[in-house]
């Protein structure tokens, strides 16, 4: 039965200081997301353990604000400057900045702001009417069923991660072993502890989540700080509102671009990069004048800003209903969640119940708050390309090591950190992905507590019980041999998902953003 007070049991708990946590996150968000570099995960990474006194729903709140404000604003940067403000922007430059350099640079912005709030709307929409559906039928997951997903969510990001497959099981593999360290969850027996008291509850997750996304960011800027840069000159943006002079015209490809970014949002670990890549190839294959996508062409920005910002609704579908991360920043938040004593997953809906409807109505409110700080900020917000680079590296540094501290008040913890952070910028200089890392952190336990009480009740005949729990409900064999056949599928595959075109623009703008 379809249940309306989910929709509106959250109302009371948007008091002012909400409302100021939704509006200061967004804010926040899009003044990161603005900066090449800065990215919506090195953002919330941040900000996690300064909202550790803070009422669990002014700080979740808050950290979607960023998480959505960042992923909209690198388009920004991207029409600007040509450097995509993060990563899920690198599809918006191919068609942005020819449009600004056209004197059109307004224009550009507009476009991608209304693109990326309308397929915000959308992944929200799809948000609110799946996750319940979703959790009312993961509330059935016997152990089985529960370590059979976790180990898929791990599977599946390591093979969308960038790089090779198995690099991205390296790192999974890596995180998991990270996650024994400490007390033993069935019998309490003390692991890899090597003698420090420090360890014994293990490694403190937000931690090694500042250390590999914070501080190895800082690392990897100073490292390129005396590489040559292109000064480019800043367009004017003014006439932002032209953009809804083209809305009818674009209708067809904000729905299919924002349904795109949905699927791809929902799969653990693919996230707005790739969303926006396949919506833009897509777009490419049925566009009636695609040689002039590339050359500042309306549909291109609409393509990839919808995608990457629909993206959003579709992570937080499995975060929320599964309790599996949709990409690298939702395992963050997921993070977060914890943190607040909050376990996302099935039971979320239950046991705070308001909490979920306030989700649904701030993600709602956070892409009202996208459309109009974007239209009318987006003059002041280009004045921030401007600032000195190595003032934002200090002060980022300093709310590293102050965040890392004051979750526990342990200067461990900052220690932890730097070792994250040096393992994370070995791990990139390796080219293996950090956020299966993240993803195996969280899901650790998880795993564990499932298998042992899975064996526990297997008693010894392992592939008889497996069988006698397939035979009740097949859902573990079927999702554990999709994982198997994605893990095998690069083995076989001879063509890419997308097209050749889209593949070489995409490495191309990689290249540029890592400069």
């Amino acid at each position: 039965m379809f249940d309306f007070s989910l929709y509106t049991a959250g109302l009371p708990l948007f008091g002012f200081s909400t409302i100021i946590g939704l509006l200061g996150g967004t804010l926040t968000g899009i003044v990161i997301g603005a900066l090449p570099g800065l990215s919506a995960m090195m953002a919330v990474s941040i900000l996690v353990p300064l909202t550790y006194g803070m009422d669990p729903v002014v700080a979740i709140l808050m950290l979607l604000g960023v998480y959505s404000g960042a992923n909209y604003a690198g388009s920004i940067s991207a029409t600007l400057v040509n450097i995509p403000g993060t990563p899920s922007a690198v599809m918006t430059t191919l068609d942005a900045y020819p449009m600004a350099k056209k004197g059109k640079a307004g224009l550009a912005i507009g476009l991608a702001t209304m693109s990326s709030a309308i397929g915000g709307f959308f992944s929200v929409i799809v948000l609110s009417m799946l996750s319940p559906v979703i959790a009312r039928f993961a509330l059935q997951f016997t152990s089985l069923e529960k370590l059979s997903i976790a180990i898929f969510g791990i599977s599946i990001m390591a093979f969308i991660s960038k790089g090779s497959t198995l690099k991205g099981l390296v790192a999974g593999v890596f995180g998991l072993l990270v996650a024994t360290i400490g007390f033993d969850p069935n019998t309490s027996i003390l692991r890899f502890s090597f003698g420090s008291i420090y360890l014994n509850s293990g490694i403190n997750f937000t931690a090694a989540m500042i250390g590999l996304f914070g501080m190895t960011e800082i690392m990897l800027t100073i490292e390129n700080r005396k590489q040559k840069q292109n000064r480019q000159e800043i367009q004017k943006v003014k006439d932002t509102f032209a953009c809804f002079r083209y809305f009818k015209s674009v209708v067809g490809n904000l729905i299919r671009s924002s349904v795109i970014g949905v699927i791809v949002g929902a799969i653990p670990g693919a996230g707005g990069t790739i969303g926006s890549i396949i919506s833009y190839a897509q777009q490419k294959k049925i566009s009636k004048e695609p040689e002039k996508m590339g050359t500042g062409a309306v549909e291109g920005i609409v393509a990839a800003e919808a995608a990457n910002n629909a993206c959003t609704g579709g992570a937080m579908t499995t975060l929320l209903s599964l309790g599996i991360p949709g990409d690298a920043v939702t395992g963050i938040l997921m993070g977060a969640f914890i943190i607040h004593g909050l376990q996302p997953g099935p039971n979320l809906f239950n046991t705070n119940f308001d909490l979920v409807s306030a989700i649904f109505i701030g993600m709602f409110l956070i892409n009202i708050l996208i459309l109009v700080l974007g239209l009318f900020g987006a003059p002041y917000f280009a004045k921030l390309l401007n600032f000195p680079r190595h003032f934002l590296n200090t002060g980022i540094m300093v709310l590293c090591v102050v965040g890392t501290f004051g979750v526990q008040n342990s200067m461990f913890d900052v220690k932890v950190m730097v070792v994250f952070a040096v393992i994370g910028f070995i791990f990139t200089k390796l080219e293996i992905p950090r956020a299966p890392i993240v993803l195996a952190l969280i899901l650790g336990t998880m795993m564990e507590e499932n298998l042992r009480r899975w064996l526990s009740l297997a008693n010894g005949d392992y592939l008889g019980y497996f069988f006698e729990c397939s035979s009740k409900t097949p859902i573990a064999p079927i999702v554990l041999a999709i994982t198997v056949f994605t893990l095998i599928s690069p083995l076989f595959k001879k063509k890419p998902i997308i097209s050749e075109d889209a593949l070489e623009e995409y490495e191309e703008m990689n290249k540029e953003h890592d400069k």
